[in-house]
């Protein structure tokens, strides 16, 4: 099977995926934290 690797520059966030499987977080609460880790890089 062939790797892709794609260079990405701009428009994504990384997250941990141990924030997304927690059965204790609500989807919303999960959306939220997604929303809020991908406004970090335009308040620095």
């Amino acid at each position: 099977m062939s790797v892709f690797k794609i260079e990405k520059n701009n428009n994504y966030t990384v997250m941990l995926n141990y924030y997304l499987r927690d059965k204790n977080l609500s989807y919303k609460a999960k959306g939220l934290l997604s929303f809020m880790l991908s406004l970090l890089y335009y308040m620095n």
